[in-house]
């Protein structure tokens, strides 16, 4: 039996919505416990939209041991609510679920965290400097090497640099961080994702790759060395010109497509799993995960949010924390 907690996200988009609809989901088959960090305000004014088929209780202290059966609602405070635009108070509740998922969890009382959209707008206007999830529990957990993976049925992706601008990608692709990054890739498929002997492919930087130096010589300098001297040499094929890999629909043969910058991978991936991806941060001593997708404040409180992605971060938190458990 797990123990997973969720996260709101940002209070005036459709993370609350769309957990109420995945504890509704989960109502019908879960046997874990499960916990919900947010206001109390929200959760309230949200299940007036969606009504909850669940028996729950909200609690501002957090209680280690559940036994009641109930899904244990965790008031991380009362917040105003601006419908379908980021603020600094939705920031700052968005941030306080966050810290308040992950305090629970290092103390050993949860297995897992998943969590709804942030916007980074409403968090940084809350002052808290991070740029997404990933960098946020990275920096607590003292991880300085990790990586942004996207999972799903149809592809699994991981990329090398996360959010940042196109302009400085190449001066931060490393032999290094190249090594780095495919070592925790490689092992998350084994340990996390029970992959027993894991294909990666390993796109290039540069249009057509390169082409033997005469678009870019990333490759030929950086890129193929850090494939020849990886631990997981023997598993990973590339580097690929992106175009011909994708259209070709090569990402079929590997379990895992490596990307260089977010856009080179997310593209596809989105558009083969928008309703359905995952979000994962590899290389914690944490299991977090979260949909693929944004806060649509287009649509928040209208009770019309699509809950497929987040209901596949629940699955997949499932999934890793048992693959660790029996690792053990």
């Amino acid at each position: 039996m797990n123990r997973i907690i969720f996260t709101c996200g940002d209070t005036n988009g459709i993370g609350p919505e769309i957990v109420i609809k995945t504890l509704n989901r989960i109502s019908k088959r879960g046997n874990s416990i499960y916990y919900f960090a947010c206001p109390s305000n929200v959760f309230e004014e949200t299940i007036s939209v969606v009504k909850p088929v669940f028996k729950y209780e909200i609690t501002k202290s957090f209680k280690a041991n559940n036994t009641s059966g109930k899904i244990v609602i965790i008031d991380t405070g009362k917040i105003k609510i601006t419908h379908g635009y980021p603020t600094k108070y939705s920031g700052k509740a968005a941030f306080k679920s966050i810290s308040t998922a992950y305090s629970i969890i290092k103390s050993g009382y949860a297995d897992a965290m998943v969590t709804a959209p942030i916007s980074k707008y409403a968090i940084n206007s809350a002052g808290f400097n991070f740029p997404g999830h990933t960098e946020m529990l990275a920096e607590w957990c003292g991880v300085k090497k990790f990586v942004m993976m996207f999972l799903s049925k149809h592809m699994n992706s991981a990329l090398i640099t996360i959010h940042e601008p196109v302009k400085r990608v190449s001066s931060l692709i490393t032999k290094k961080l190249l090594q780095d990054r495919i070592n925790i890739i490689m092992n998350c498929l084994i340990s996390d994702l029970h992959y027993k002997e894991p294909k990666a492919a390993l796109l290039g930087l540069n249009p057509h790759a390169g082409e033997d130096g005469l678009i870019g010589k990333e490759e030929i300098d950086t890129i193929r060395p850090a494939i020849m001297k990886s631990l997981f040499a023997n598993y990973i094929y590339g580097p690929f010109s992106p175009d011909a890999f994708f259209a070709n629909k090569l990402y079929k043969q590997y379990d895992v497509v490596i990307g260089m910058y977010h856009d080179q991978v997310l593209i596809p991936f989105k558009m083969l799993n928008f309703s359905s991806g995952v979000n994962y941060t590899a290389g914690l001593p944490i299991i977090r995960t979260s949909p693929d997708h944004g806060t649509a404040f287009d649509i928040a409180y209208k009770g019309i949010a699509d809950e497929s992605s987040i209901w596949e971060a629940y699955i997949y938190a499932e999934k890793i924390a048992n693959n660790r458990r029996n690792n053990k």
